[in-house]
């Protein structure tokens, strides 16, 4: 598969694997910026993708962020096949002066995935299964005979 990319800023990086087998191609921060309307850090990376249709991209903070007081504000951003501006990673900071990521550091990984095109129908049944309507922590340790 080929995506296509598109550097806003000349000192951009393409996404790059740090492994061969990576699931994930890191992104590097080339900017930083306080959103003080929705207190995060947003960081830019630069680039503009082409996700092809029926693909989506999707964003992951490394494994790394364990080291910060980082957390991605959206849980996992997405990009749609259709945009096209520049991908930026949203973060909130835990705690005030602490361990953070900064320009020129891999601050996120993107990973692309397909996405099937879906029909809902509308039903007055659905199928029973063994674990029916439980739901947060229904499941436990114990055991479903199947």
């Amino acid at each position: 598969m080929h995506i296509r990319f598109k550097k806003l800023i000349e000192s951009a990086q393409p996404p790059f694997k740090a492994s061969p087998d990576a699931a994930g191609y890191d992104l590097v921060a080339i900017s930083k910026d306080w959103d003080e309307k929705y207190a995060c850090w947003v960081f830019g990376t630069g680039l503009a993708l082409e996700i092809p249709i029926g693909y989506v991209g999707l964003l992951f903070p490394r494994s790394s962020v364990f080291k910060t007081t980082h957390i991605l504000a959206n849980c996992v951003g997405v990009i749609d096949a259709d945009y096209r501006g520049e991908v930026k990673i949203f973060f909130r900071n835990l705690k005030n002066n602490c361990l953070e990521y900064n320009i020129g550091e891999r601050v996120a990984q993107l990973i692309i995935l397909p996405i099937p095109q879906v029909d809902y129908i509308e039903t007055e049944e659905i199928s029973e299964t063994k674990r029916g309507i439980g739901g947060y922590g229904s499941t436990g340790n114990k055991i479903v005979e199947i």
